[in-house]
């Protein structure tokens, strides 16, 4: 036992002293800052896949294609061609009165290379950000005279009744081009070049 211990000791010993003789390199690291997109930017992309809440649920994921070059101060930071994906946040189905609506939440940006950065954003829609969700059509119309004071005639018009017809299902077509919007500012740390 006192052999083990003799030479375990010379060998941490002959280690230590090998490690002190070991030059102290350092590594030049790249000078490189981080660019920031910042929020309520737009980017134009196109969508891969219909979208639809007849046979979409809640967590469906999504994918669109940025349509355009997008740069910030001469450097090409989402390029053409890079990959968004995201998923269905939230559907609503049709009820009387109402049609279906969706909103589409977007989380990653692909490069081409691979290179995925965390986004947080929408699929643009100025009804704060839904799809869908307009009223149905009205069920029953009523006829009405309207008196015509030129030509000294009466026509009759129909007027919608308060009463609505069941809403229809929403889709996103595909190869629409639509817009997404950044909720926060995303931290590009990759680019490409050519």
């Amino acid at each position: 036992m006192k052999k083990l211990l003799a030479i375990l000791g010379i060998f941490f010993l002959a280690a230590y002293a090998k490690a002190e003789n070991l030059p102290n390199v350092q590594l030049e690291i790249r000078d490189y800052d981080a660019i920031e997109i910042p929020t309520g930017t737009f980017i134009p992309v196109i969508n891969t896949q219909e979208i639809s809440t007849q046979y979409c649920s809640e967590g469906y994921k999504v994918k669109f294609i940025a349509t355009n070059d997008l740069y910030l101060h001469d450097t090409n930071i989402v390029p053409r061609g890079t990959e968004f994906y995201g998923y269905i946040e939230k559907i609503h189905a049709p009820v009387i009165g109402t049609n279906a609506s969706m909103k589409i939440r977007i989380s990653k940006m692909v490069y081409k290379d691979g290179f995925e950065i965390p986004v947080k954003g929408y699929l643009y829609n100025s009804n704060n950000n839904l799809f869908g969700g307009g009223i149905s059509e009205p069920a029953k119309y009523i006829k009405m005279a309207q008196r015509q004071s030129r030509v000294k005639r009466t026509t009759l018009q129909l007027l919608p009744v308060g009463e609505r017809k069941m809403g229809v299902h929403t889709a996103i077509q595909t190869g629409s081009n639509e817009i997404i919007v950044l909720t926060a500012p995303a931290v590009i740390t990759h680019t490409l070049t050519n």
